[in-house]
């Protein structure tokens, strides 16, 4: 019998048997899902036996929605969503013209999933432009509705445009506009609400999982206002909230210029040793840099949307591509959250067989590591491993890869799921 997953004295209560609601998705998103399905299917029969079931229901979003009801994302998606709590989707294409700005970010400023989790790791024999690969273990953690997000944006010549840019100038002075009468304009609301229950997520995600560090990544050099204060204000949420289980940069730099070197770095070690959570922060374009340098010195990635942005795609690239890299958008305080796809909708290759599921698997993984269902989690994780040793991948991989056997996106699925030992 199925049931619905609950949020209970702040706490999500999953049900041995609920219903899980996902998003076809536009153009490979047909190709991926059904494969996907099977692999969690058979996880959780492996795992669980006739214990646990999860039951699927299609709800529509993007070109399929259109067709079928007008509207490219019917309220019924989103009042199943939030019955559910729990979703999943494939990826979808933005509507060319006016309306919506993007199908993904409504989906997260209605339910305001506040975080965009994107776990990077690597799978042994995927190809990789770095060295040291399996060195890579980090857990980004992207502001998902402020920021850029925000969507405030005027454009070059129109009205709007003109009384925002008067008001600027002749209101509060502002005289660095370098051509007034050509220059569009956006607005970058981050806040201190926000930025503190991000990096509260992201915190107690390192605390829970036993993870090492928090880096905070921002731009707060030069936009000291907005990256700055989010940097400012996540280090005062370290030390006023979780002062038992961090120790800050922040901290450190004090202890030294009070005490000096030594006593700071004695206190770090002793830090380290206690197992607490070290929080410390990079300027964004110097993040990029140690990210590929030294991966192993960072753990947990708190950061605002767009610096987000840049840093999933090069961290995924280290180990293999956004082909396998897997994302979720989660609200921690409603227990909303819905899994995704990381890619496009690749049109060119619907329906060839060569697509590939494996980021809308490692999404579906998440999932499950979501609902506590951590041993069916495992079974995937230690498939795929499995599967990526042999060398056997779909068209993406395969050519990278010399001495690959070439499988279609139906058969990595099944190759995954003969894995399952």
């Amino acid at each position: 019998m199925t049931e619905k997953t609950k949020i209970v004295a702040g706490k999500l209560v999953v049900p041995n048997y609920p219903v899980i609601p996902f998003i076809e998705g536009d153009g490979i998103g047909k190709d991926i899902s059904s494969p996907s399905q099977r692999v969690i299917d058979a996880a959780v029969t492996k795992a669980y036996g006739d214990t646990k079931k999860i039951t699927w229901k299609e709800v529509l979003a993007g070109e399929k929605a259109y067709h079928e009801t007008g509207s490219y994302l019917p309220d019924e998606t989103i009042e199943a969503f939030k019955e559910y709590l729990i979703g999943i989707k494939g990826p979808l294409q933005t509507p060319v013209g006016g309306g919506i700005r993007s199908l993904n970010v409504a989906l997260r400023q209605t339910l305001d999933l506040y975080v965009c989790v994107r776990p990077v790791r690597w799978f042994k024999g995927v190809p990789s432009p770095i060295r040291y690969p399996s060195m890579v273990d980090m857990h980004i953690f992207r502001e998902n509705t402020e920021d850029i997000y925000a969507g405030i944006e005027y454009m070059m010549g129109e009205d709007e445009t003109k009384k925002f840019r008067d008001f600027l100038v002749n209101e509060m002075g502002v005289d660095k506009i370098r051509f007034p009468e050509s220059s569009s304009f956006g607005v970058k609301p981050i806040s201190k609400d926000g930025s503190e229950r991000l990096t509260k997520a992201a915190i107690e995600y390192a605390i829970d999982r036993q993870l090492p560090s928090v880096t905070i990544v921002h731009k707060g050099n030069i936009m000291k206002f907005t990256e700055g204060a989010f940097k400012n204000w996540s280090y005062d949420l370290a030390e006023n909230e979780f002062a038992e289980q961090t120790f800050t940069w922040r901290q450190y730099e004090a202890l030294k210029e009070d005490k000096g070197e030594l006593d700071a770095n004695k206190a770090l070690e002793a830090a380290k040793k206690a197992g607490k959570v070290i929080v410390k922060d990079s300027i964004t374009d110097a993040f990029l840099q140690e990210s590929l340098l030294h991966p192993w010195d960072h753990s947990v990635i708190a950061t605002m949307n767009l610096n987000g942005d840049y840093v999933s795609d090069q961290l995924a690239a280290m180990v293999g591509g956004i082909g396998i890299s897997p994302g979720a958008n989660i609200n921690y305080q409603s227990g909303y959250a819905i899994f995704e796809a990381t890619h496009g909708t690749a049109p060119n290759i619907a329906g060839t067989g060569k697509a590939n599921p494996g980021s809308l698997i490692l999404s579906a993984v998440m999932m499950l590591e979501y609902m506590g269902w951590n041993d069916a989690a495992e079974h995937v994780y230690d498939a795929m491993e499995h599967v990526f040793a042999k060398r056997k991948v779909t068209s993406d991989l395969h050519a990278q890869m010399e001495g690959a056997t070439l499988l279609t996106t139906s058969e990595f699925a099944d190759a995954i799921i003969r894995n399952m030992h």
